[in-house]
């Protein structure tokens, strides 16, 4: 009876550690290319800019920089599209490297398809997962050409529906291309919305709609480029230069290293 009892309350503790306490990987939701992972920022309350905030602070965005523009080389809307969708988890500057060999040869969906998906990866191996984005490249070169008579749609839903688009790059698209005053959430543009408080998040899509309810409509054509520039060149991750923020007064972050 003894060796019973202490079989079973053995097996009692053992259990909540068992198989079925465990989360299957295969259950956490993939994410789209160009799209962030959920953060970890702390749900600090911050105090609301208000509207004359919102503007002083744009209207010093636009006075230091009236035209700004993004930093990624295209030709068109067409390699404009591509080149967004290769900046997926890379860099500007990577991509720039990359795209000045590749765009002089494949600036339209059709010179794209004929180069082929094993040439391009050699034009774009330097890049981050280029494997599968050429595969996706070469697909929507594809769809474009079938679709939509080799042209770059002015619609979001018909550019998310191409291979390797996700919200992020159809922003990016709609305002360079297209003059659609689309708010695109990068990494940077993440972290400027979240640390000041001008449009605090827990997603992306969180941050852009912050921002989209309170950007005057003056200043939407540009306030995406002027975000993530800020973000950046001044707001960045592990130094911020606050001496240099020229909207430091109105920045909501209580670490901000601004000299007294």
């Amino acid at each position: 009876m003894a060796k019973k009892a202490i079989t079973s309350r053995s097996k009692s503790k053992a259990s909540p550690a068992g198989p079925a306490k465990r989360v299957s990987k295969a259950t956490k939701p993939k994410l789209k290319p160009g799209e962030l992972k959920p953060t970890k920022f702390k749900s600090t309350k911050f105090k609301p800019w208000t509207e004359a905030e919102v503007v002083e602070a744009f209207t010093r965005f636009r006075n230091a920089n009236p035209e700004p523009k993004g930093e990624l080389e295209h030709l068109n809307p067409y390699t404009l599209l591509v080149a967004v969708a290769l900046s997926a988890q890379a860099t500007d500057v990577g991509v720039n490297k990359a795209t000045r060999h590749l765009f002089p040869v494949a600036d339209t969906p059709e010179k794209m398809v004929a180069l082929g998906e094993e040439r391009l990866r050699d034009y774009i191996k330097t890049i981050g997962l280029y494997r599968t984005k050429a595969k996706n490249v070469i697909a929507l070169s594809e769809q474009l050409i079938a679709l939509h008579g080799s042209q770059v749609p002015r619609d979001r839903a018909a550019l998310e529906a191409l291979p390797g688009v996700g919200r992020k790059t159809a922003n990016v698209v709609l305002n360079i291309a297209f003059g659609e005053p689309t708010i695109a959430v990068d990494t940077h543009l993440f972290r400027v919305g979240n640390r000041t408080g001008l449009a605090p998040g827990k997603t992306p899509l969180e941050v852009e709609l912050g921002l989209l309810e309170i950007v005057p409509p003056l200043f939407a054509r540009h306030a995406h480029h002027w975000l993530i520039l800020h973000g950046r060149y001044t707001c960045v991750a592990r130094k911020p230069r606050c001496e240099a923020c020229i909207i430091n007064d109105l920045c909501r972050w209580p670490e901000k290293t601004v000299p007294v």
